[in-house]
């Protein structure tokens, strides 16, 4: 705020001539001086006289504001549709950088540079052998039955399952209990596991379809595949007429699949099919037995001709 004018100094022109008029025709002052006259006349503020406060006449100096353009209200005003912007995009005003991707993270970022994603990888549930053992201590299990992939759903050990079950080696100190039990996969260190406690262990290849038949009670758990031969077609029809609801579990037919059941290693249900000595790979052949071939001594001309061969 401004500083505010002493009283002296606010007393207009007119209330300072009456003010020195009535000094003067004072009977008991005397006459004042010429001079003191005119500094008093000097007082009046006329030309610098002002408000005490100018707060609410502040404003901008002229040119400094100017009114905001309105765009996109129509035709008429000539800056309505693109708002003055043209029709064209940043690709022909500028130029977009070869690395953007919209704003998103970069997937270098979140996908990395190595590796890559197997859309076609089986799905598989995980369980441990610790949640195994909590599941038989609290009689989720029963360890007297074989444990397959529909007592392990059933019982809540694990939520939905998609391709099948693996069953991990977490927590294999605390397994005591020898189980019986038949899941897709299993690693090396659960297998070890299991049997060193006095338990079995079986691979078997499942599918969706196949989970979701045997907790509809449509399937029946079996480690043994289907027969093949002419010999059980008899059976297999009986069977069928039999139980014509009950739909028999499939075998795999892709070759890592079958690669995977047929190894002992893995404990795979098709272990069998394999003879003393073969490989689990189908493209495994016996090696044949070569005999050594013997040198023969060629003729003198033969051999003389060759001596004078340059190359």
């Amino acid at each position: 705020m401004p500083p505010r004018l002493s009283s002296a100094l606010r007393l207009s022109p007119l209330s300072t001539t009456a003010a020195a008029a009535a000094f003067r025709h004072q009977p008991h002052v005397q006459a004042q001086s010429p001079a003191l006259e005119s500094l008093l006349a000097s007082l009046s503020l006329s030309a610098t006289a002002r408000p005490a406060s100018i707060l609410s006449r502040l404003a901008d100096a002229p040119g400094a504001t100017h009114n905001l353009k309105r765009v996109g209200r129509g035709p008429s005003s000539g800056h309505g549709r693109t708002s003055g912007r043209g029709s064209n995009g940043q690709k022909v005003h500028g130029k977009v950088k070869p690395w953007f991707q919209g704003g998103q993270t970069p997937l270098v970022i979140s996908r990395g540079t190595k590796g890559f994603d197997n859309i076609r990888a089986p799905q598989l549930s995980t369980v441990n052998l610790d949640n195994l053992q909590h599941w038989i201590d609290t009689g989720r299990l029963d360890p007297s039955k074989q444990i397959t992939v529909k007592e392990i759903i059933q019982s809540g050990l694990v939520g939905s399952v998609k391709d099948g079950i693996k069953l991990l080696a977490r927590g294999k100190s605390n397994l005591r209990t020898p189980i019986n039990i038949m899941v897709s996969r299993a690693s090396a260190d659960a297998i070890a596991a299991i049997e060193a406690v006095g338990g079995r262990i079986v691979t078997r290849y499942y599918t969706k379809d196949s989970i979701r038949n045997l907790l509809a009670g449509k399937s029946v758990s079996s480690e043994s595949p289907l027969p093949v031969g002419p010999e059980h077609v008899a059976q297999a029809l009986a069977d069928a007429k039999a139980r014509p609801w009950l739909k028999r579990l499939p075998d795999p037919t892709h070759r890592w699949d079958i690669e995977y059941y047929r190894d002992p290693a893995h404990r795979g249900y098709l272990s069998h099919l394999l003879a003393e000595g073969e490989n689990p790979s189908l493209f495994f052949g016996v090696p044949k037995e070569t005999k050594p071939k013997k040198k023969r001594s060629g003729s003198g001309q033969a051999q003389a001709e060759k001596d004078d061969a340059l190359f």
